[in-house]
């Protein structure tokens, strides 16, 4: 079965779809896996939330578009990391503790490779709406999910602020994860923002040197 890009003709439907199968059970198990033995359950709901509002848009918008096998393989990666980081909290992954050994880093950077994997693996599929299911013109296309990846990382800066200062201050310190670092909201945006600007030009880049034209 043919893997399918954004300038794909067709989609498979999901039952006939063995790679979009294969993302959706990947998922689900990395999402039970990340419930079961978590650190933190109240966080665990909290930083889970807008995985529940995400699954909701991509299900109740299925029969009236289907994204491209591509663009399901990078939101399952992207959904793979963020609940990942929910298990042990963002501050407190192992992974990013090895990293941090790793590289001999003065941080667990671990949330920082997911606000970067924000602008990066969501770009394409955002670029794609916009231009396949929305029909907007091709630079809009290319410009929005840039635009709209610095806003989002920008308000859901708003809402760790409101959680850890306002709602649920006993969740606050594990859910902002600041790690001391006064900074650590503005360098979470910036790093979303470059990570979408990198994912358009990486595109750009491979339609031209392979002469694919958007239609």
């Amino acid at each position: 079965m043919a893997f399918t890009i954004a300038i794909s003709k067709n989609r498979t439907p999901l039952k006939n779809n063995i790679w979009v199968q294969i993302f959706v059970v990947f998922f689900l198990v990395n999402w039970i896996n990340s419930y079961i033995g978590n650190t933190d359950t109240a966080n665990w709901f909290l930083e889970n939330t807008l995985v529940f509002i995400f699954l909701l848009f991509l299900v109740f918008t299925y029969k009236k578009y289907k994204f491209s096998d591509l663009s399901y393989l990078l939101v399952c990666v992207y959904l793979c990391l963020h609940v990942y980081g929910s298990k042990y909290t963002y501050a407190e992954n192992p992974f990013g503790y090895w990293l941090k050994d790793a590289l001999d880093l003065s941080r667990n950077h671990y949330d920082r490779i997911v606000h970067f994997s924000f602008g990066f693996l969501l770009a394409y599929p955002m670029r794609e709406m916009f231009l396949k299911w929305l029909k907007f013109p091709t630079w809009v296309a290319w410009t929005l999910p840039i635009e709209i990846t610095l806003s989002i990382s920008a308000f859901y800066e708003l809402i760790e602020w409101a959680v850890a200062d306002v709602f649920f201050k006993a969740q606050g310190d594990a859910y902002l994860g600041t790690q001391g670092d006064i900074w650590d909201a503005q360098k979470d945006i910036f790093l979303a923002f470059i990570g979408s600007i990198l994912a358009t030009t990486i595109v750009s880049f491979v339609k031209k040197a392979l002469n694919l034209r958007e239609k």
